[in-house]
């Protein structure tokens, strides 16, 4: 099997590139290993060098110990020109939506000034292609991520309680999530209650929960970096036929695309799946969003399974299958589970209770 680095290096050569500059850290993470808040990767065909000042020395040595260490003072890009020039390498490949304009100007005005014989290639997605199908370690990591979710989720069924506010419910779930092993949390946690519910990244507010309402609960964890999504809709207590109606169908979309996704679909495609039966059931209008995404070290990251989407889902991707309706006055549902491609077929991750009663 190719390590990462070669898989970078034989797209470096595929596009025709001597080099490669990794700005983006959670690229610089999945590559190297490191952690830190602020560092650079310069990837050649004989160099795999990480450019970290002061602050991150000792921590680049222990977490990327096969990476040549590049000391470097001052501000980013005034340092690259010297690594990159006594790199060999003339042709670099740069992640554009990782540096600011001012920066790539910077860079340019440079080249030009200095008469340098470097050529700045915008990428696109070129570390991000090579992530999206994952190793059987990272699968593992985001198993243990996705097992720790579910276990939130039954401690937030054991004290949800009409009465308790959102932001009640939403702590009550990050402190389980956090006191249990969670690395901080990918993303805020989403607890809405009954009209809220119609927004679908709504923030908790102070509003009470009540009886026969939706509540809706979206959050995940990370555990060694690598990220879980999921998403329940409950009730306290009984719930009316439009809410009764409403979690039907989207459980039956939902478990349609569990059951028909396969290899080989684009985004489109698998959207489709699950898009007809919601607009089968009288409902197309109010589901605004795609049914997924790829979950890894970001929890938004490729493939996109969405309209218009061309990813092609392969072995050993994981990403997300989460329709909704939402109805604004109203509330809304949306059930959602992290799966991984296996078999040409998804097996979800995420494999807690549906049931809408509480």
């Amino acid at each position: 099997m190719l390590t990462r680095l070669e898989k970078l290096r034989q797209a470096l050569s595929d596009n025709g590139l001597d080099g490669f500059l990794v700005t983006n850290l959670t690229n610089c993470r999945y590559l190297s290993g490191f952690t830190g808040s602020t560092g650079w990767l310069l990837i050649t065909k004989s160099l795999a060098g990480i450019a970290v000042d002061s602050r991150y020395v000792e921590q680049a040595k222990r977490e990327c110990p096969e990476f040549v260490l590049m000391p470097i003072k001052g501000n980013f890009p005034d340092w690259f020109f010297e690594l990159a020039t006594g790199s060999g390498a003339v042709k670099w490949g740069i992640e554009p939506s990782d540096i600011s304009m001012s920066a790539y100007q910077q860079m340019t005005d440079r080249i030009a000034r200095d008469r340098l014989s470097l050529q700045l290639i915008s990428t696109s997605n070129m570390v991000e292609s090579i992530r999206a199908a994952k190793e059987p370690v990272e699968i593992d990591k985001m198993t243990q991520a996705a097992q720790l979710t579910e276990r939130a989720f039954e401690h937030a069924l054991s004290v949800v309680r009409p009465g308790m506010t959102e932001r009640q419910l939403a702590w009550e779930i990050e402190k389980f999530l956090r006191e249990n092993g969670s690395d901080p949390v990918p993303f805020e946690v989403i607890a809405a209650s009954g009209p809220n519910t119609a927004m679908p990244h709504g923030r908790p507010t102070e509003r009470v929960i009540g009886t026969g309402e939706p509540i809706l609960l979206d959050f995940g964890a990370r555990v060694a970096g690598y990220c879980s999504d999921f998403t329940r809709t409950i009730c306290l207590g009984e719930p009316d036929a439009t809410l009764l109606k409403i979690h039907t169908t989207v459980l039956g979309a939902q478990l349609t695309a569990l059951t028909t996704v396969e290899a080989g679909m684009n985004g489109e495609q698998a959207d489709q799946l699950a898009r007809t039966v919601i607009a089968t059931g009288g409902y197309g209008d109010a589901f605004g969003h795609g049914l997924g995404h790829g979950v890894g070290l970001d929890v938004h990251e490729s493939p996109r399974l969405g309209a218009r989407s061309t990813d092609i889902l392969r072995q050993g991707m994981t990403f997300t299958i989460e329709p909704g309706i939402y109805i604004p006055g109203w509330g809304g549902v949306r059930i959602e589970d992290t799966v991984v491609m296996e078999d040409r077929h998804v097996r979800p991750l995420t494999t807690a209770r549906k049931a809408l009663r509480v």
